[in-house]
């Protein structure tokens, strides 16, 4: 074989993105035995690998890690040269879209999200990822298209825009023995606290600004995530500090009181960041504009 279909270069890029052979075959709207067929022959050309099964899905091999960028540039050069990033038709179209959030931002924006998308774009499907270390190298490469969050290590190289500022705000039960009214300063300080090791970067944020104010908080229960938090306050006399807009979401589905933070506290942005590569295009657009005007329109009771 001394030249190669486009569509083998497809499948090798979907295979690289999701790590499956079957995944892959969904992304493209192929049956899974046509892409095992392609990725034959790519292995048969190239006299490698390429890919190998292992407990994460299949990972590539050198060979195959260094095809990667060539790949890619291959696919976007003929996308440009067939017009292909001019068009897109969310009503139609069946594109996979990857987000990178905090548990924070899937509790406030994917139930809205997914109730928008059912409407106007049903066949649209979207993977979560969490957020991770290697966040800016997955927004590069194209395994992620959006990252959603607080996240102050994109600020250079990537485009953003801020979807809303967002403030903090203290949760206690409902039936609390000693806060019923209000939260005082001094109740805050002696109260036995618990706190969220979540990912983003609001929990450090608040852990710098609360000994900025020459404040100690007596903590007493680390929680790994925002998920359970609520159920957590209601059944114990912890105070519990979190965004704003997530103890607006997390009221209505326990018995708690939501109150200021008794001291000044500044607000932070929270963004969507994406890469240089799928700036102008037409998909990614489209989603990032879904999620600004959800994210500013007011929550709905």
């Amino acid at each position: 074989m001394d030249t190669i279909d486009i569509r083998l270069l497809q499948v090798f890029d979907a295979v690289y993105k999701n790590r499956s052979v079957s995944e892959a075959a969904v992304s493209l709207d192929l049956g899974q035995p046509a892409v095992s067929v392609a990725l034959s022959k790519l292995r048969h050309h190239f006299g490698d690998p390429l890919f190998v099964r292992t407990s994460n899905g299949m990972e590539p091999t050198p060979f195959g890690e260094g095809l990667v960028r060539p790949v890619r540039g291959v696919l976007e050069a003929l996308d440009v040269v067939m017009g292909h990033q001019n068009h897109f038709d969310p009503a139609t179209s069946k594109r996979l879209f990857r987000i990178c959030m905090t548990d924070i931002s899937q509790l406030v924006l994917l139930p809205r999200l997914w109730e928008a998308l059912r409407s106007s774009a049903p066949g649209i499907r979207i993977d979560v990822l969490p957020l991770s270390a290697d966040i800016a190298r997955m927004l590069e490469s194209g395994e992620a298209d959006l990252a959603l969050g607080l996240m102050p290590q994109l600020e250079a190289g990537f485009y953003q825009n801020v979807l809303f500022s967002q403030k903090f705000a203290c949760m206690v039960s409902a039936k609390h023995p000693r806060i019923q009214k209000e939260l005082r300063l001094e109740q805050y300080a002696s109260e036995n606290h618990a706190v969220v090791s979540s990912s983003g970067a609001a929990p450090l944020i608040l852990d710098q600004e609360i000994a900025r104010f020459g404040l100690t908080r007596k903590v007493s229960l680390n929680i790994p995530s925002f998920i359970g938090a609520a159920l957590v306050v209601e059944h114990t006399d912890l105070i519990l500090t979190i965004p704003e807009r997530l103890a607006d979401v997390l009221k209505g589905r326990a018995d708690v009181r939501i109150f200021p933070v008794p001291f000044q506290l500044p607000p932070y942005d929270v963004k969507q960041h994406w890469h240089e590569r799928f700036h102008n295009d037409p998909g990614s657009q489209w989603l990032r504009r879904v999620i600004t005007e959800l994210m500013m329109a007011p929550a709905q009771p």
